[in-house]
């Protein structure tokens, strides 16, 4: 829908999508976020990044006059909201830990505590202090029944929101441990091209691919969905 874009908003504290209509000003997108990311209006500082996947820095938000249009705001840039002054918001409150009190101890100190972690596992030969000849055993990865090529819906935050797509990819990756399901979207709602830190794993176009684990999505057969931006955020 015209004057309304999708982004992603980010915070040390916060990731969500958001729907934002592109005539309101600066300032009144900083109430918004004050809401969603617990940073007061005061203390934000708004960076527009290109994407989840290519964090380039586009503009800063600086102007509290200037329309979100005026930085031609496009669907899943991403807005990374920062706290100037953490010290003084509830979030930075949790964690800001410049003025809390540590209490420290020598190494040798720790070590003969019996009410540690150190010591819980010298008794219970943990970590480090198993035997050297009974190694783990490897926990094997849960059988998955997602074909490839298999139509497919994945859960989202928001229930009117179908991401619909076709299954690229089902197994393991370089960029994380355990199963992963690569989905080609009907719409640009992913993070990638089907590649992932240099390593492809299948194709499609840029932001219309995208990596979930395996209880995220559900096969069936699901039609080309399209998309609908007549909501009001």
């Amino acid at each position: 829908m015209s004057g309304v874009v999708r982004v992603f908003v980010v915070s040390p504290d916060t990731h969500s999508e958001r729907r934002l209509e592109l005539h309101i000003t600066v300032e009144q997108l900083k109430g918004k976020l004050e809401l969603i990311t617990g940073i007061p209006t005061a203390n934000q500082a708004i960076s527009l990044l290109e994407s989840e996947s290519d964090p380039r820095v586009i503009a800063q938000l600086s102007d509290d006059s200037k329309q979100l249009g005026f930085y031609a705001l496009r669907d899943w840039q991403v807005l990374k909201v920062e706290d100037t002054n953490p010290s003084v918001s509830f979030t930075g409150q949790l964690t800001d830990v410049s003025q809390v009190d540590k209490f420290e101890l020598t190494e040798e100190e720790y070590a003969q505590r019996q009410d540690t972690v150190l010591a819980y596992k010298q008794q219970h030969k943990v970590g480090r202090f198993a035997p050297k000849d009974e190694p783990a055993a490897p926990t094997p990865a849960p059988e998955v029944k997602i074909p490839v090529g298999a139509r497919c819906e994945v859960e989202s935050n928001e229930a009117e929101l179908h991401k619909r797509g076709t299954v690229q990819y089902v197994g393991e990756t370089k960029f994380g441990k355990g199963v992963w399901v690569g989905i080609k979207y009907d719409e640009p709602f992913g993070k990638n091209d089907g590649s992932v830190q240099g390593e492809r794993y299948f194709e499609c176009r840029p932001n219309y691919g995208v990596f979930v684990r395996p209880d995220r999505v559900k096969v069936g057969d699901y039609p080309v969905d399209e998309l609908d931006l007549d909501e009001e955020m």
